[in-house]
């Protein structure tokens, strides 16, 4: 009997029918979860990398409390808001107050350009160039503004666009936070589902993939996001006590530079010569701010080997493409889905590549067939 023939005494028998029939409806189910969902996705999978970064922390606390798992769950929280939140929300305010105090300041001509300092002239190969533009600017400082006002107008559109987004990513950060700690309170159980996930899918090998895609997570949440939250935290709290202009947005600059692993001294270093050259604190106070903004903008070469890849099998370039990779082509989730991805790629390629003849057994049948031929 032909093959032709067998397929069709199938479908007029009814199984492929069946078998058609039961792929669709869970083809269409799946797309209505995904619809359901589709509006929570975003606050799920942060509140997922937030479960899996915290856990360790929170079995630590857990065990203060005889292995009350909700409860350490809350103070967890709790804790993270009343630590990080205060500074957060603090930073975020002088962020937006500071662009649309800016905004007016442009708007009602009230901006006002110090004139810039003799010492000015004597810096390299633009000294002189940069003081004429900044006195011009000093000089007329309307006319100055509306000489860039072509290129002001769609700057500040996009910085206003940011700054009223800000309190968006602030409410999705709480609310993906309160959602993680309900997964941290349920955290054998849900680490136990996972478990038969992974092994439903890949087999044997799925406790150990799941352990992967779990380092990997908090690989990439302490080493990346954290050291550029912690750097970022570190130089805004510099940047307000030594009234810098802007100093949230400045500290938002360099929590995105330090995301896309783009050293923060690009932004610690101007300030610094800032501080110098225009601030109005004593020498004393700006020898101060400069060594703190200094030793802060250099931390994350301290850091960031410290943390990035640790508890990882897979090799730390390797988690640090994945997620600049994952990055530049998905946002900041991406950052994750990219690590884990490559990580576990990584994985598998060298799982298949030790399970064929190792280099000695290879080495060893070039001597026998060198020994034979001879």
């Amino acid at each position: 009997m032909s093959a032709g023939t067998s397929i069709v005494n199938k479908f007029k028998s009814g199984e492929l029918l069946d078998v058609l029939i039961r792929f669709g409806l869970i083809a269409i189910l799946f797309v209505l979860c995904d619809r359901v969902l589709g509006p929570f996705w975003n606050i799920l999978i942060w509140a997922l990398i937030l479960a899996i970064a915290l856990y360790p922390l929170h079995q630590i606390i857990a065990r203060k409390f005889s292995d009350k798992q909700g409860r350490a769950a809350t103070v967890l929280v709790l804790g993270i808001v009343l630590v990080l939140g205060t500074p957060t929300v603090g930073l975020g305010t002088s962020f937006v107050t500071g662009v649309f105090g800016a905004k007016d300041k442009i708007e009602n001509q009230g901006l006002v350009i110090p004139a810039p300092d003799d010492s000015v002239r004597e810096w390299p190969v633009v000294g002189d160039k940069v003081y004429t533009a900044w006195q011009a600017a000093a000089t007329d400082t309307p006319a100055f503004i509306e000489s860039l006002q072509p290129h002001l107008g769609q700057v500040a559109r996009k910085i206003l666009a940011s700054a009223q987004s800000v309190i968006g990513v602030m409410f999705l950060f709480l609310a993906s936070l309160i959602i993680a700690g309900i997964m941290m309170g349920y955290g054998y159980s849900g680490h136990a589902a996972m478990q038969r996930v992974f092994t439903r899918f890949t087999g044997d090998s799925g406790p150990e993939l799941l352990a992967l895609c779990v380092a990997t997570v908090r690989s990439v949440a302490l080493g990346v996001l954290g050291v550029a939250f912690i750097q970022a935290l570190l130089l805004g709290i510099g940047f307000v006590f030594s009234g810098v202009p802007l100093p949230g947005l400045l500290a938002l600059i360099v929590l995105l530079l330090g995301i896309v692993q783009v050293p923060a001294a690009v932004v610690s270093l101007p300030v610094i010569a800032w501080l110098w050259l225009g601030g109005d604190n004593t020498t004393t106070m700006n020898l101060i701010f400069t060594i703190y903004l200094f030793v802060a903008g250099l931390s994350d070469n301290v850091l960031k080997p410290l943390l990035l890849g640790r508890g990882v099998d897979a090799p730390m370039p390797v988690i640090l493409l994945g997620a600049l990779g994952g990055m530049f082509s998905a946002g900041i989730i991406g950052l994750f889905m990219g690590a884990v991805g490559l990580a576990v790629g990584y994985q598998l390629f060298m799982a298949w590549v030790n399970s064929g003849p190792q280099t000695s057994e290879l080495e060893q049948k070039d001597v026998d067939g060198s020994a034979n031929s001879g």
